[in-house]
């Protein structure tokens, strides 16, 4: 039911797994400084080692290659590259991402490669950050940069990762860095802002690249599902999974509308009133540049049943009494990658990438020197039944990355939640394959056909 060139891989963020926090000439990040903050993250900890992947990315693509990984998702940290996040080029860090290139290709391994997960450079930081109009210039001439060093070897790229958490988690909430609660008017201008930077990302990518490459992006893919797969239920979905009827940053369509139609959804342009973004002239031609796939990420999903009284035609149900919950306390609901994968493809007619799922658990070494973790394999497999349902429906999914490869580094949860194929010992380095790795590798080895 898979299809036989089907994307089997695994992914991991820079910040989350590379350590080397200032090496060879890196500069600060505003989770550097953020994770530097007493009383902010779990156990007062930090990035600064993580997982030491920038000294011992050898041993983990051995690991990779062992578990028959066809694809590895992995980002670059932009101010390793550009100390400034503008302007002077860190050969060091160039170099860094060349030789973890040239290892996975050795073995085998395709890299998708995320131009930004997360980790903004913090002397742009100090220049306004995304409100700033120039931040689309600034990203453009960082995936010129990226495009010119790698696409000789790279021949699929990620603009932004998960815009709906940077922005409003970094600028609304301010539960993740760099931590700021700002004016909603002023991050909706951010969150178009970025939409423009993706554009600029792609031109840049095309034009700098040395042989055909591929272009997409990684969003949220909030999910909506269906009660029952009645005609009424599903519909009431589709509408909770493409509408806004208030002040809703995390909707689907604010992020993928502007980016892939060229328009930002009606609906919520009134729904923020005064608070909508000021385009310029040539704002959205400049996002909406044709992309190769749709890439999504999505753990979790909201149960919608249709309703005759509701203003809006339907209701979120709330999860049933005991509802399984991962040790993230997200709700298991596996349907979510099939209803998202038909609902995008009606919409914006992409093939399409699961940039990310999985799940933490309470994972750990037991007496035998393995790491046990049943649950992780059942939630894979579940979950990948959606997937399965997806593909032999003909929907164009063209892969799925695990998240992640290994444990690491989880923002303002620090070690405490647990989400890799692949235990990390913090304190020694230690790498042990848990069993839900060996079970992707199967799965991987059999095309799926185990699901």
């Amino acid at each position: 039911m898979f299809p036989k060139d089907f994307v089997w891989g695994a992914a991991a963020a820079a910040y989350q797994v590379e350590g080397g926090w200032n090496a060879d000439g890196k500069g600060l990040s505003v989770w550097d400084l953020m994770s530097h903050e007493k009383g902010i993250i779990f156990n007062n900890e930090t990035g600064d080692v993580a997982c030491d992947h920038y000294h011992r990315y050898p041993e983990d693509i051995a690991l990779m290659r062992e578990m028959g990984l066809k694809a590895y998702r992995l980002s670059l940290s932009w101010p390793r590259i550009f100390p400034d996040g503008i302007g002077r080029v860190n050969e060091k860090g160039l170099d860094f991402y060349d030789r973890l290139i040239d290892t996975l290709l050795a073995n085998n391994i395709q890299p998708y490669v995320t131009l930004f997960h997360w980790d903004f450079p913090y002397a742009l930081e100090m220049r306004g950050a995304w409100l700033n109009p120039d931040s689309p210039s600034w990203f453009g001439d960082y995936a010129e940069q990226a495009a010119s060093r790698f696409s000789d070897r790279v021949t699929h790229w990620i603009t932004l990762n998960e815009p709906q958490c940077f922005i409003v988690l970094g600028y609304l909430t301010g539960v993740h860095a760099p931590g700021r609660k700002m004016y909603f008017r002023e991050v909706v201008q951010m969150s178009h802002h970025a939409a423009v930077a993706h554009g600029r990302g792609v031109q840049a990518l095309r034009a700098a690249a040395k042989q055909k490459i591929e272009v997409g992006t990684a969003l949220v893919g909030t999910s909506f599902i269906p009660a029952t797969e009645s005609a009424t239920d599903i519909d009431a979905a589709r509408t909770a999974m493409t509408t806004t009827h208030d002040r809703n940053l995390w909707q689907n369509t604010w992020w993928m509308d502007p980016i892939i139609l060229g328009r930002y959804p009606e609906d919520a342009i009134k729904a923020f009133g005064a608070d909508a973004p000021t385009i310029k002239p040539g704002d959205l031609e400049t996002a909406c540049q044709p992309i190769d796939f749709l890439g999504f990420n999505t753990y979790t999903g909201k149960i919608v049943r249709a309703s005759s009284t509701a203003a809006q035609g339907y209701e979120i149900l709330p999860p049933p009494m005991g509802a399984p919950l991962t040790a993230f306390k997200w709700v298991v609901e596996p349907d979510a990658l099939y209803w998202n994968a038909r609902f995008f493809h009606e919409r914006y007619h992409l093939p399409m990438f699961i940039t990310e799922n999985g799940m933490s658990c309470c994972d750990w070494v037991a007496l035998d020197g393995h790491v046990h973790d049943p649950q992780r394999i059942d939630f894979l497999h579940r979950y990948l039944r959606g997937v399965k349902r997806a593909c032999s429906e003909k929907l164009p999914v063209k892969g799925y990355f695990c998240w992640s490869i290994m444990d690491n580094f989880e923002w303002r949860e620090g070690s405490k939640e647990r989400f890799g194929l692949i235990h990390v010992d913090y304190p020694t380095g230690q790498r042990t394959v848990k069993d839900s790795g060996f079970w992707y590798r199967d799965t991987i080895a059999r095309n799926g056909e185990n699901i």
